[in-house]
Parts: C-alpha cells; sequence; structure tokens
C-alpha cells in the first residue's frame, strides 16, 4: 500500500498546473449514457474515480478510451448498445458519484439498477433525493439487496423542488429530464460550477436547459441527444488544495490553468488570514506576506459560500496562523476525521459536534498518520510540509481518487515528497 515520505521546512517556489476537476469529469462521463454517438471529453484528470467510472461504463457495453501520451487528458465514450444497464457493486463500491449514471440509464433505456454508492466515509449523503425526483417524473423504484432499481416507459416532465440543496441529486436528474416528455422545472438547485459544466456539455449535445448556474434550471425535453465535443473545467478544489499549500509553506507560488472566478469564498478567506493573492485572468499567485498570518473564522456552505471540500485544508493553515479559528462544518455531519491526526502533529484542535476550534499558532512535527478521506489526505500534506523532521502518510489511495500525481506537482515547485510503493498510473 503506498504511503508518501514528506520533509518540512521547504517554501514552495514557480508555477504548478492545474488539472481538470475530478467532480465535473464524473457527471459528464455519465452525461455520455445519454446518447448512442461519440462523446469526446478534454482535460480530464488522471485520477483513480476517473478509471473506476471507465469501468463503470465499460461493463455495461460502452466503449471507452481513455487517452495517454500527447491526449493523456482526453477520454472517448461511444455508448452505442448498453447491454447490461447495471452499475455493479464490486466496481462502484469506492466511490460516491455512481449514483450518477441513475438518471441517464432510466432516461436512455427505461431502466436502470445502481448498487448504493461507496466512497469517502464523511457522512450520509442520502439518495433519497434522486429517487424522489424521479417518482415525480413517473419512474417506479424499488430497492433489494443494495441494489436500487428504476424502470419508466418514458419519463415526464415535472416541478421539482429539492427539500435540501444537493449537487448530485441536482446532476443526476438535469440528465433525466433533458430525455423527459415536456418541460421539467427544479427549484433549490445547486450553483456550483460542476453543475453549470455538465449543463454546457448537455446542452452541446442538443438538450435545451436554461438557469444552470442559478436556484432554478428549467429543462424542455427532447427525444434523441447527439455526441460532441467539451472541455472539463479546472479543479477549484485542486486550486485551492495548492493556494493553502504556498500560504502554509510561506512561499511564492503560481497556481496556473485555474478559475478564479470559482474560487471567490477561498480567496475572502485568504486575504482575511493576511495571505498576499494577486489573481490573474486565469491564475492566481500566492505570497508569504510580511506578518505572520492571522485566524478567520469559516463556515461551510453550498456554492458560492466556502466549501466543504477546503475544510480540512484550511483547517491545516489555521494551525499556523495567529490567535484562534473557528471552523463550522454545515454539510456533512463526519467530516473531522483529520483533527485527530493533525494532533498527533502537534496542533491544538478541540470539536464539539460540528464545529471545531483551532488553537494557533501551532509548531507541527513529524509523525505516521493514516488518510481517511480524499480531503483529509490533502490537509495531512500540507501540515506535513511545514512539520518540523519526516512525515509519513499511510493509505494515500484516498488522495489518488481526487488528486493527479499531487506529489510530482508539489515536488516540482520544491517539496521534499516521495511516495513509497507503486505509482498509481505507472505503466
Amino acid at each position: 500500500m503506498d504511503k508518501f515520505v514528506v520533509r518540512g521546512g521547504n517554501p514552495l517556489l514557480g508555477t504548478i498546473k492545474v488539472s481538470g476537476a475530478k467532480n465535473s469529469a464524473l457527471p459528464c462521463m455519465a452525461a455520455a449514457i445519454l446518447t448512442e454517438d461519440e462523446v469526446i471529453l478534454e482535460n480530464i484528470p488522471q485520477v483513480r474515480d476517473i478509471e473506476t467510472e471507465r469501468k463503470l461504463l465499460a461493463s455495461m457495453g460502452a466503449e471507452v478510451e481513455l487517452g495517454y501520451g500527447r491526449a493523456q487528458h482526453r477520454t472517448r465514450i461511444k455508448c452505442g448498445i448498453l447491454s447490461d444497464p447495471v452499475a455493479k457493486y464490486e466496481i462502484v463500491k469506492t466511490m460516491r458519484a455512481s449514483s450518477l449514471v441513475l438518471g441517464p440509464l432510466i432516461a436512455r433505456t427505461g431502466i436502470a439498477r445502481v448498487a448504493m454508492p461507496g466512497g469517502c466515509a464523511i457522512g450520509g449523503r442520502p439518495i433519497d433525493l434522486h429517487i424522489k425526483g424521479l417518482e415525480s417524473m413517473g419512474a417506479t423504484v424499488t430497492y433489494d439487496h443494495g441494489y436500487l432499481e428504476a424502470r419508466v416507459d418514458r419519463l415526464k416532465g415535472a416541478h421539482i423542488v429539492f427539500d435540501k440543496i444537493t449537487v448530485t441529486g441536482t446532476e443526476d436528474l438535469l440528465m433525466a429530464a433533458v430525455l423527459a416528455d415536456g418541460e421539467t422545472i427544479f427549484e433549490n438547485c445547486a450553483r456550483e460550477p460542476e453543475v453549470t459544466d455538465l449543463a454546457a456539455l448537455l446542452t452541446a449535445m442538443g438538450a435545451k436547459i436554461e438557469g444552470a448556474g442559478t436556484s432554478t434550471i428549467r429543462v424542455q425535453g427532447v427525444t434523441s441527444l447527439h455526441g460532441a465535443r467539451h472541455r472539463i473545467n479546472p479543479d477549484r478544489i485542486e486550486a485551492g488544495t495548492f493556494l493553502v499549500a504556498g500560504a502554509i509553506s510561506g512561499g511564492d507560488l503560481n497556481v496556473d490553468g485555474c478559475e478564479p472566478a470559482h474560487l471567490g469564498a477561498l480567496l475572502a478567506k485568504l486575504e482575511e488570514c493576511g495571505v498576499r493573492l494577486d489573481v490573474g485572468k486565469e491564475s492566481i499567485r500566492v505570497r508569504s506576506g510580511d506578518t505572520p498570518l492571522k485566524a478567520a473564522d469559516i463556515s461551510t456552505e453550498e456554492y458560492p459560500g466556502f466549501p466543504t471540500d477546503m475544510q480540512a485544508q484550511y483547517m491545516a493553515l489555521a494551525t499556523q496562523t495567529e490567535g484562534t479559528t473557528v471552523v463550522s462544518e454545515n454539510i456533512f455531519e463526519n467530516r473531522f476525521m483529520h483533527v485527530g491526526e493533525l494532533n498527533r502533529m502537534g496542533a491544538n484542535i478541540t470539536v464539539q459536534g460540528r464545529t471545531a476550534t483551532v488553537r494557533g499558532k501551532s509548531p507541527l512535527q513529524s509523525a505516521a498518520v493514516m488518510c481517511s478521506d480524499l480531503r483529509a489526505s490533502a490537509s495531512l500534506v500540507l501540515a506535513a510540509l511545514v512539520a518540523d523532521g519526516e512525515t509519513i502518510l499511510d493509505r494515500v489511495y484516498h488522495i489518488d481518487r481526487g488528486y493527479e500525481r499531487i506529489e510530482e506537482k508539489l515536488r516540482g515547485v520544491g517539496a521534499q515528497i516521495r511516495r513509497m510503493g507503486d505509482v498509481f498510473g505507472k505503466k
């Protein structure tokens, strides 16, 4: 099992490139189910979840080519015949995004059988909102032996108000609605850039969608979709992670190939902490200031609020700020599993319910630590960059799910980090 070995103390200097967004790429790959034609996606990150999605689509009968060499970040998907519309548990058990094939499968074939999803153990991400929406559109949904099965002759447009904001629910039902009969109106939708990215692909495929990126989306169903070529958005969470890496290391780092407009809440908090930022069109330069970083509280919210996927990384930064930081986690109920490991490295963090209190500035020390989920893993890497001595991170397969060769990228800007074990993606 792979491990990272990180020796702290080096400021990060130079330019680091942001990959495509995993959380955009996964629903866009699922959207290829909606047409018999070829869908080409560019700027696809080489991470484990993408490979899992490839296996999932291939198991249903799709032709999926993940490019290498000069076209290494491109995928071609052709779902000409879906011979087996089942998302099998042995494939999806490590990935929450498996529920994203439910909507497109039933819209295309009239039947879908999907194993209840796996992925990071950061709290409940109920699929009941997906089910409620599909039932409103005329589907019959049953649950049997760990699988959801949905059936319908043809989905019908409906007026759906989400009980709570859900990114995957918005995406899944959006994909179902584009082939439904009549108009579907969604209210209380997720506004994340990943939803907008998916809508852009669906529109390029011939869907009629209005309002993506707002709380109300209208879809006029069409009888069929065609192939398209689409470039995936840059990964705002990877970009945010690198911004924190530059800040926590006291470096001078240019984060290139990002979309600053997607990072507003994080950038505001970093500036509140005293981090110097130079924002360009597709890049952000982060520099250590002349004064010590100061504490600034955060409260995670749905987009455009502070992203829950940056909470753990920001907490690592908070250990190095002057003063006390209060971190309120409002999205997932079990997303403080990194706290124990950060405390083992010398942090002073206490948790009560969904609130963590970070007392800085703490001199961090090297330790053997365990990665528990994707973003917790990133926070431990960030802490290790400033810890005294050599930190060993175990179970880094979690970080491979969503960061493309993060150790190579960080090493390229001066971090002392190496991987022990078989490198993911090595041929």
